[in-house]
């Protein structure tokens, strides 16, 4: 079987580091405006020498990389988690800074990040944490402290102009979830809902919790209500509570991702942004819709 490595720079050294990777054919490299991206055909026989090699090299050369099949490359669906990936923060940490919590609930969504907490027992605990909190501080910490990833907008818009569908999934609230998806382009989103009394949060959270389970069940679900199956997806997260989908998927992506998650996946994104989805799907740069 053959597999495509794919590898994406901002300088020329995706295609310098294509041509080292031991053994295989001659690397194809595309320098356009504003990356660079390699692609070369690779044994599967061989793909444990070939991640072991880029774990090092590539990290040396802050070249982001794929391994993906030949066949079936662009996907049909598009699932993502929003906090660290479609956006640059932990909603809730920065939801609890207008509380004056934030040391405390950071330091708890950093090991539920990990794998090192069950992800509904910390979200509860931490949204606990918050009650009494006005409701004003909700659109504050949106208004204020929330941003896009460089490469959301244009990942999105690229793979709906060619067919795709996309859904934003998280463990956090559909009151970030539901303005991030609009702004961000995608066609639906998922997430848990905060509780309050009209004025302030109550510190509880909806039932049932979106977790792990849920994600992959995001995926499921979605892939059979257009058709397809979850190897017509791709998936990316950075959070232990995305592996499942991560796993699931047919490229299962780890952005700027907890160790946890690094270590189980072929395609890695650390070095330049989110448009590198498109390109280990075999997008050209020209293909690429940029956004504002």
């Amino acid at each position: 079987m053959i597999l495509i490595l794919t590898l994406v720079t901002r300088d020329a050294s995706a295609g310098r580091l294509a041509n080292a990777v031991p053994g295989g054919l001659g690397a194809a490299v595309e320098r356009g405006r504003h990356w660079c991206v390699a692609e070369r055909e690779i044994d599967v026989k061989h793909r444990a020498e070939f991640v072991k090699f880029l774990e090092t090299e590539a990290a040396a050369a802050k070249a982001d990389w794929a391994i993906t099949p030949h066949e079936n490359r662009r996907k049909k669906l598009l699932i993502s988690d929003m906090d660290s990936t479609i956006i640059g923060q932990e909603c809730l940490d920065e939801l609890a800074d207008f509380a004056g919590l934030k040391a405390q609930v950071s330091a708890i969504t950093e090991r539920a990040m990990r794998g090192e907490l069950d992800f509904a027992s910390a979200l509860t605990e931490r949204v606990a944490m918050l009650k009494g909190l006005d409701l004003s501080a909700l659109e504050a910490c949106y208004a204020q402290r929330v941003t896009l990833n460089p490469g959301a907008a244009a990942l999105t818009a690229t793979m709906k102009a060619n067919g795709a569908r996309c859904v934003l999934v998280s463990g956090g609230f559909r009151y970030f979830t539901s303005r991030v998806a609009a702004a961000a382009g995608f066609d639906t989103d998922r997430a848990n809902t905060l509780i309050d009394d009209g004025k302030t949060l109550t510190g509880a959270v909806g039932q049932p919790i979106l977790g792990r389970e849920a994600k992959l069940a995001a995926l499921k679900e979605e892939s059979v209500a257009m058709g397809a199956m979850p190897a017509d997806a791709v998936a990316i997260g950075d959070g232990a509570n995305d592996l499942d989908m991560i796993r699931a998927a047919g490229l299962g992506i780890a952005y700027k991702a907890k160790p946890i998650v690094a270590a189980e996946t072929l395609a890695r994104i650390e070095y330049t942004d989110l448009t590198a989805a498109l390109f280990f799907q075999g997008y050209r740069e020209e293909e690429v819709l940029v956004q504002g």
